[in-house]
């Protein structure tokens, strides 16, 4: 079919039309070292693991925000819930998320309108995951970024597991105050109370593309590869970063941002709900939860880590909490010390420190500050003695730190095995 004039004139038209009103586009990229379920309002949803990326198109006369949900569990049907930034209990959200969450807020405008695009992060809402909320065009290149650790910073009434609350999301806030001034103070550029438009809210000509970036400064210090040699299950746990079932012979690989002190455990038979949510572990239970937000309970063999960026790490074994599996902690590389907990010390352990699921630390049966060490003041003890005779590579009591605590360069895989 041939076109007239008139009618190409007009296609040409329509063409010019829609590339001169071109709305900006967001690149949404996962830095952190843990899954993170990304949530855009427009936009939906997507999980995106350590190093992965969403493109997002978006209506650039709308507003829309962003932000990342961790520690979610769905169905297949994409429904489920997230201990943060939670969007009613959909991976694909219809509406915003819940508190605590880190946003990107934006009203991006068109190409060839007038008006600029306006971008900004937000932590009125608190925060749980550290951002970077960027223009990638030539034409602008203001870079937003709140990148504090406001999580380990945040005063003990503002805690909640994932993250830190701003009070503001209780009673709403117009002006600063003592606690906008906290969130203010380690990221200048984001929002810390409602009205804290002049330090920002930030501007770009219509049409221009963007990235936001979760855990932008997150550097990848070590990987830990949780090893079950066990005849039987074990539900490794890790504070933090969840936990997972191990069957015999799984592996359970974490991946460890510098600069992290970490713990890590296995549990004993355990029973959890579909979710994942209600269950109950007979060693290392953390409240019943299969993704472990806390430590757990006595007792358990844990071990315990400190990677530091351009230093030594720090790693440990621990028996201050008693004793449920042999466990190995080796640096997988060579000169670095391997250490381990193999004895049977379930068999052995003293009638009144026996528990179903292993052998119970003296505080825990006691509590008392001779074996708690309440005072910072602690001494070998008989028991202390009884678990450092059959692990002596291993913390007995809380400042057995001259023959339980190890180094390495930084930089190294790690491997922890249960049954060795």
């Amino acid at each position: 079919m041939r076109l007239s004039k008139a009618s190409l004139v007009k296609i040409l038209c329509f063409l010019f039309v829609i590339s001169s009103t071109k709305a900006g586009s967001i690149d949404i990229i996962n830095r952190c070292p843990f899954v993170v379920w990304a949530a855009a309002y427009p936009g939906g949803g997507m999980r995106l693991s350590p190093g992965e990326s969403w493109p997002l198109r978006v209506d650039g006369d709308k507003p829309g925000r962003i932000w990342a949900r961790t520690n979610c569990v769905f169905n297949e049907s994409g429904h489920g819930k997230c201990e943060t930034g939670d969007c009613g209990g959909v991976l694909h959200c219809q509406n915003g998320g819940k508190s605590p969450a880190t946003l990107a807020e934006y009203r991006l405008g068109e190409a060839n309108k007038s008006g600029p695009a306006f971008y900004d992060i937000s932590l009125v809402d608190g925060f749980n995951v550290p951002m970077e909320f960027s223009p990638t065009s030539p034409q602008c290149t203001r870079s937003l970024t709140c990148a504090a650790n406001i999580n380990d910073d945040c005063p003990t009434e503002w805690k909640v597991p994932g993250g830190c609350i701003n009070p503001c999301v209780q009673g709403g806030c117009g002006r600063p105050a003592n606690y906008t001034r906290f969130f203010k103070d380690r990221c200048p550029d984001a929002y810390s109370f409602g009205l804290d438009d002049r330090s920002s809210t930030f501007t770009c000509p219509g049409g221009t593309d963007y990235k936001v970036v979760f855990c932008p400064n997150d550097i990848l210090q070590a990987r830990i590869h949780i090893h079950n040699n066990c005849s039987y299950t074990v539900w490794a746990a890790a504070n933090p970063e969840g936990g997972r079932q191990l069957n015999q012979g799984d592996t359970w690989t974490l991946n460890v941002i510098s600069q992290k002190k970490g713990r890590i455990w296995g549990r004993t038979d355990c029973k959890f709900d579909g979710n994942g949510q209600n269950g109950t572990c007979e060693s290392g239970d953390c409240d019943g939860l299969l993704q472990c937000q806390a430590d757990g309970r006595a007792p358990y063999t844990f071990a315990e880590y400190t990677f530091r960026r351009n230093s030594t790490d720090s790693y440990s074994i621990w028996l201050v909490n008693g004793f449920n599996i042999p466990m190995e902690f080796r640096p997988t590389s060579d000169g670095c010390r391997s250490i381990q907990c193999t004895a049977d010390i379930n068999g052995p352990c003293p009638m009144e420190l026996r528990d179903p699921g292993g052998c119970n630390s003296p505080c825990t049966v006691f509590r008392n500050d001779q074996f708690c060490c309440k005072q910072e003041i602690c001494e070998p003890t008989s028991y202390s003695k009884f678990f450092k005779d059959l692990c002596p590579d291993a913390y007995s009591y809380q400042y057995d730190d001259s023959t339980s605590l190890f180094s390495c360069p930084n930089g190294n895989d790690y491997d922890i095995t249960f049954c060795p």
